[in-house]
């Protein structure tokens, strides 16, 4: 087949499929002011407009009338499902508790800014996330991350890592952030450097430090043979050594930390990534919704059906939302449930965001919207 015979076989093809989609909108639009209608009848009645059971027998008759095509055809039909329960929702003005929460929310943290809690000591990571976020204000240390979300529950604002570049989630606090419900109110990202530090000379043969600063810097360690012992903070690690000064044990901390404590800093930048950066949120029991909010933050489960989770994807991608965060965790007392955290680029006073939000409040087991906030790197600050 030469050229032209391609391109006039392929003119043809094209022209059938122009012809068939001149069809296909005239029904997708009959559809949609049919669902309008049924969202009125619900409206009337009080229905949910989420009938998982009638869509189900929709998807397998479409299935099975559609052949080898089946699965390609179920995409398409759940598709268009997910665009007409988001045009219901919005016709029906669902979840009245998360549009007053919209509405009325404080645009910005109230001034004076009351107590700044973290995990650790003096010269952690974390101080150093709540200074950039909180400038000039006191920060109260506690030895353990459950104990910044009690302050918090008290009123504190509360400062936790959340992620690292190189080793991951801080799965400890994702666990507590599903359990409490808090709102993030802030974050900031922390560029690491990681020193080596210790109390005096000698040849160092143990390490202590937090498991994400010794998973970070695994590398140097296995290099030199030198066997890391977990502690509670990077910083708490230093000053441990500082003060009892153990034999051959060194610390893995930040420069700061080192030098706060008196420590000999025996090499820096330790870490395996030389870009490693750590992300730090701040939570409040109370929502602060600023105008110019850049990221959004969800929780919820979902229900036990085939592609659950593939379709509340998709209903971001429709509303053309970029997804920067996704993390699963066990619902403690259950057998393989889970709960999803859920982190996009958005702003809730965008009309459109909003009601994608509302409908899935409206439809997700165990769902909660954990704050819109901005993010920022310790350079911009």
């Amino acid at each position: 087949m030469n050229e032209r015979e391609f391109q006039e076989k392929l003119d043809v093809e094209r022209e059938k499929i122009d012809q068939i989609d001149a069809q296909l909108l005239p029904l997708f639009l009959q559809r949609m002011e049919c669902s309008q209608r049924v969202a009125e009848l619900k409206g009337q009645v009080g229905a949910p407009v989420l009938n998982a059971q009638r869509e189900q027998e929709i998807l397998n008759r479409v299935s099975a009338q559609a052949g080898d095509f089946g699965g390609s055809a179920v995409a398409l039909y759940q598709t268009i499902m997910a665009i007409s329960r988001a045009r219901q929702h919005i016709l029906l003005d669902n979840n009245s508790t998360l549009r007053e929460l919209e509405r009325s929310a404080r645009r910005r943290l109230p001034q004076p800014i009351g107590k700044v809690v973290c995990q650790g000591v003096e010269g952690a990571y974390s101080h150093q996330a709540a200074r950039s976020l909180f400038n000039q204000i006191p920060v109260e240390f506690v030895p353990e991350f459950d104990q910044v979300f009690q302050q918090v529950a008290e009123g504190a604002l509360g400062v936790l890592p959340v992620e690292n570049s190189a080793a991951g989630s801080v799965t400890a606090v994702y666990d507590l952030i599903l359990r409490y419900r808090f709102f993030i109110v802030g974050a900031v990202d922390v560029k690491v450097e990681h020193c080596l530090a210790a109390a005096g000379e000698g040849e160092i043969t143990r390490v202590v430090s937090h498991p994400q600063a010794l998973s970070q810097c695994s590398s140097y360690l296995t290099a030199r043979g030198i066997t890391p012992v977990e502690y509670s903070n990077t910083a708490a690690a230093a000053q441990y050594v500082a003060q009892e000064c153990p034999a051959g044990v060194g610390a893995i901390c930040s420069a700061e930390a080192a030098q706060r404590y008196g420590l000999r800093v025996v090499e820096r930048g330790i870490q395996n990534e030389k870009n490693n950066t750590t992300r730090f949120v701040a939570v409040s029991r109370e929502a602060v919704l600023s105008l110019d909010a850049n990221k959004i933050s969800l929780c919820f489960s979902l229900p036990h059906t085939t592609g659950s989770l593939y379709h509340i994807l998709q209903r971001f991608a429709l509303g053309g939302l970029n997804l920067t965060k996704i993390e699963s965790r066990p619902i403690p007392g259950s057998e393989f449930e889970y709960d999803f955290y859920l982190d996009f680029t958005g702003c809730i006073h965008n009309p459109e965001t909003l009601e994608l939000i509302c409908a899935l409040n409206a439809e997700l087991p165990r769902f909660s919207f954990l704050g819109n906030y901005s993010e920022f790197t310790t350079a911009e600050l």
